[in-house]
């Protein structure tokens, strides 16, 4: 029986109440930080005693804030482009292919989106420290890829089963190889969640901090990495300037993603 939310009204308001509430405890706390970094105190301040620019100015006079964001746009791009390639190869076994454990290999693919980030972080800080690799960039990419796959595996995943097999056996049929059938068909019918597994592997590598304070060095930092060393240093308005230009760059790409899944949808 389909509960009629227009008679329950009380309900209705209720659930609608702590819908807003809880929206606007996750919000708020980002809106402050924005409004620091306008504030023209020399302090994070609220609320500002006046508005100014100048944090964002020395923010971007800075060449170690620059350094540090190109060094997470760098390491989030490659870490992207290795989960998507990986999600890719994973997600068409686990859909198409016919073997014992598939389940448990699903499971196993998925399980640094579940586990402990601290826990994670301890443990392969730990194997890198043995191997060479803690303080590298290279490690850094292993790590976030890791991260980053599941947040792959499971957009394609699901485009993957929701694209009707038959199509890419017609053009089999029809002389297609099944590699050519692959690459001309099906990839360009699942784009929407190949692209979708690329910016969602990418954000999972830009705003990640915790893995990276244990995988950074004094000369190997990620924005997110130099924002918390800052705040334990500093109280300047310059890490809430800092801190807004990663949320705006995560939500700038979270609406080109909607906009183009719509546009790619149609």
């Amino acid at each position: 029986m389909l509960l009629d939310y227009d008679r329950l009204g009380w309900l209705r308001v209720a659930l609608v109440g702590f819908t807003a509430a809880v929206a606007a405890f996750l919000l708020l706390p980002v809106v402050f930080i924005v409004l620091l970094s306008f504030g023209s105190s020399r302090w994070l301040a609220f609320p500002p005693p006046g508005w100014t620019l100048k944090w964002y100015q020395q923010l971007l006079d800075d060449p170690t804030w620059i350094d540090a964001a190109l060094t997470s746009a760098r390491i989030a791009a490659m870490a992207a482009i290795l989960a998507v390639v990986i999600g890719l190869f994973a997600s068409f076994s686990l859909v198409r292919g016919e073997f014992r454990g598939r389940q448990v290999l699903r499971g196993l693919l998925l399980t640094p989106m579940v586990l402990p980030v601290v826990v994670f972080a301890i443990a392969i800080y730990a194997f890198f420290l043995r191997i060479g690799l803690a303080g590298t960039t290279v490690g850094f990419v292993i790590a976030h890829t890791i991260l980053a796959l599941p947040f792959a595996i499971i957009p394609i995943t699901a485009a993957l089963e929701g694209f009707d097999k038959s199509i890419e056996d017609a053009a089999i049929v029809c002389g297609a190889s099944p590699l050519q059938a692959r690459l001309r068909i099906t990839l360009p019918s699942i784009r929407i969640g190949i692209f979708s597994a690329a910016i969602f592997s990418f954000l999972a590598s830009w705003d990640e901090v915790v893995v990276a304070i244990f995988m950074a060095s004094p000369t190997l930092q990620t924005l997110p990495v130099k924002i918390w060393g800052s705040l334990r240093a500093d109280l300047s308005p310059v890490v809430a300037a800092a801190s807004s230009l990663l949320v705006g760059l995560t939500l700038c790409l979270m609406i080109v993603t909607a906009l183009l899944r719509r546009k790619l949808s149609r």
